[in-house]
């Protein structure tokens, strides 16, 4: 499972961990404008935004997980079982399989509000990447620096929920998940006040009581809320070291411990954790084994040609020794 989050102080940043029981060789991959974007059923981009952000690269083609455009809008795609719905190709429609969805958004539109705009018309098709890789049930979080939306290809067709939260978790579907959080409501970051009864001198007899009865489990419902509540009352100063920082540390109040959640024989972990500056476009990561902050720069790489730049992922331990 997987949740993702933006956070904004003087920049807009965006990302998401990634929980699995295991890889499929992902690495930061930068889409320079040129590249050629074929789609199954609709007309190539043979130019587009340039794109950053994390895929598996097969035959070629950035299988991405989450990303961002040059303009500053972002997407990622987290794990729906049971929930997601491909349709079969629809005339009238825009017919964009969900491996492409990624690409056919970033490569095209520079605001949350050019998004749904074509969303209206779009059919998220049931067509494979290929044998080997088959589509996964996912749903979509799209942000800018000023709004999100949550995108859900389900039995009943696509739906788009505005989402205030900037938050993205797993199932139930993004309307229960978002009515869930009235049973919060009465969480504070401040100490609570007696009002079990006046007659009972009851004691605040440690920091933290005010937010008693937040989850804390890692099934993704949870995760949703207890990521919720941290991000919406998280305070950084405007730098980049302090903004990444309390991103990371957001990010890591859901992350996933080896050990903890079985998946048949094996654990789910956070295998990386991500962090884009939307507005200067540079990515940072974590990795589970490597807690040492790593950053792409896209702008370093040459956005005008054809040949897509990948960094496999740094996954061991990174130790500056003081002495």
């Amino acid at each position: 499972m997987c949740t993702a989050t933006n956070y904004t102080t003087k920049d807009h940043y965006f990302g998401r961990n990634l929980d699995l029981e295991f890889s499929y060789n992902e690495a930061v991959t930068v889409t320079p404008r040129s590249f050629p974007f074929e789609f199954r059923k609709e007309p190539a981009l043979d130019t587009h935004h340039a794109i950053i952000g994390m895929a598996t690269v097969v035959d070629g083609y950035p299988l991405y997980y989450d990303a961002t455009n040059e303009k500053g809008l972002s997407m990622a795609g987290l794990n729906f079982p049971e929930n997601a719905d491909y349709k079969p190709e629809a005339d009238g429609k825009t017919n964009i399989t969900p491996f492409e969805f990624i690409p056919w958004i970033l490569g095209q539109f520079e605001t949350v509000a050019q998004a749904r705009t074509a969303l209206a018309s779009l059919n998220l098709v049931k067509i494979n990447f290929s044998d080997a890789y088959p589509l996964s049930p996912l749903h979509w979080i799209i942000s800018d620096r000023n709004e999100s939306i949550t995108v859900e290809s389900v039995k009943e067709g696509l739906k788009v929920y505005d989402n205030p939260t900037g938050v993205l978790a797993n199932n139930p579907t993004f309307d229960i998940q978002s009515f869930k959080l009235n049973d919060f409501m009465h969480l504070s970051t401040y100490p609570p006040e007696n009002r079990f009864s006046e007659d009972l001198p009851l004691d605040t007899y440690s920091r933290g009581m005010g937010a008693i009865g937040l989850p804390g489990d890692l099934s993704s419902s949870s995760r949703f809320v207890k990521a919720v509540f941290t991000k919406m009352n998280s305070v950084s100063g405007d730098s980049e070291s302090e903004s990444i920082s309390q991103f990371f540390h957001i990010l890591g109040s859901v992350a996933q411990q080896r050990g903890c959640v079985h998946v048949g024989d094996k654990f789910e972990i956070t295998i990386y954790s991500s962090c884009c500056n939307t507005d200067q476009g540079v990515y940072y990561y974590t990795t589970y084994e490597n807690s040492q902050v790593t950053g792409v720069d896209m702008h370093k790489e040459d956005l005008d040609g054809t040949a897509l730049a990948s960094y496999p992922l740094i996954k061991g331990q990174q130790i500056h020794m003081q002495n």
